[in-house]
């Protein structure tokens, strides 16, 4: 069962060497004054950022002089900064697999699989396979094995109807699947994003919405929420409204974005422009005015000169004493 469920997930797998080829090729040259590691003996405050246009498309071109950072409404001086950034990047795919998922799970395994093969950069990125249902699992921790990411995702999969039959407390954990991502990020160094595929709907986490984004922000997770849903499921059961609004607030308030699979916009597209986006961020860094006495939340707030145009990032940081 496994074997063959593999090679349904994989097919067409070869016609992506081309692009798996290019994902791994060098970014283009940054500019002088950027530091890729932000490996210093003073504390770093990282920002990535994404800009788009008034119509939606990245703005790639602009420089550091184009932005202005404040946190807590003081204005800090940019000393890093890069385009495009070539930074290691550590990739959380997390899966609902709840019953609610059941018509569109292998649609969203498949499109995994072909994420991860033009994405991952095995001497650079790495990454991690969860699901959550009734409970949440870690089916790959951190590897950079392409191969390992692509057996994980093999045995993803929903409750056996005795995990069901056995069931206590909620069917859904999402809340508490972001904490523990986060948790897995923490002492990760790269860039850090997850990708959370679901229809948003949490049933019985311990964690709530606020604790889950507070842990993604502590950790400079950035989470991409991806609402992918059987409407034919809620028809029948009821529930389900509230989705777009948590994932939306999961993706806002830790800056990543939020997409919802539509007729006009396929899983595949989505994840495409996810990868756009991830090698299209900017890379600021500060180092803050004010040292760090007490462990505190702390307000940002980026911008740019150039009128018209749209800066996805968190709003605040976790500053570590």
């Amino acid at each position: 069962m496994v074997r063959s469920r593999r090679d349904f997930l994989i097919s067409g797998a070869s016609l992506l060497a081309a692009l798996r080829a290019r994902a791994q090729q060098p970014a283009p040259d940054t500019p002088a004054d950027a530091d890729a590691s932000f490996t210093t003996g003073i504390k770093v405050v990282n920002v990535f950022a994404t800009v788009r246009g008034k119509n939606g498309a990245l703005i790639r071109d602009l420089t550091k002089d184009d932005f202005a950072v404040l946190e807590n409404g003081r204005p800090q001086a940019i000393r890093y900064f890069s385009r495009e950034t070539d930074l290691p990047l550590s990739l959380g795919l997390m899966i609902d697999t709840s019953l609610s998922q059941g018509k569109v799970l292998e649609a969203e395994l498949g499109a995994s699989l072909r994420f991860l093969d033009q994405v991952l950069r095995e001497d650079k990125d790495q990454v991690f396979v969860m699901q959550f249902d009734l409970a949440v699992v870690m089916r790959q921790e951190f590897t950079n094995s392409r191969k390992k990411l692509e057996d994980a995702l093999t045995i993803v999969d929903m409750p056996s109807r005795r995990e069901l039959l056995l069931q206590r407390g909620g069917g859904t954990l999402l809340y508490d699947a972001v904490i523990e991502a986060a948790k897995a990020m923490k002492n990760q160094k790269n860039r850090k994003a997850a990708i959370v595929l679901t229809d948003g709907v949490d049933t019985g986490s311990d964690a709530s919405l606020d604790a889950a984004i507070e842990a993604a922000q502590r950790s400079d997770l950035m989470i991409y929420s991806i609402l992918f849903s059987d409407e034919g499921y809620y028809s029948l059961f009821g529930g389900g409204g509230e989705g777009r609004h948590v994932l939306m607030r999961l993706a806002k308030e830790t800056g990543g974005s939020f997409f919802e699979v539509s007729k006009k916009e396929g899983i595949e597209q989505i994840f495409s422009a996810i990868q756009d986006e991830l090698r299209s961020q900017y890379s600021l860094g500060f180092v803050s005015d004010v040292q760090v006495r007490v462990s505190e939340f702390r307000k940002l707030q980026l911008t740019v000169k150039q009128k018209g145009l749209a800066v996805e990032t968190r709003d605040r940081y976790w500053a570590q004493r």
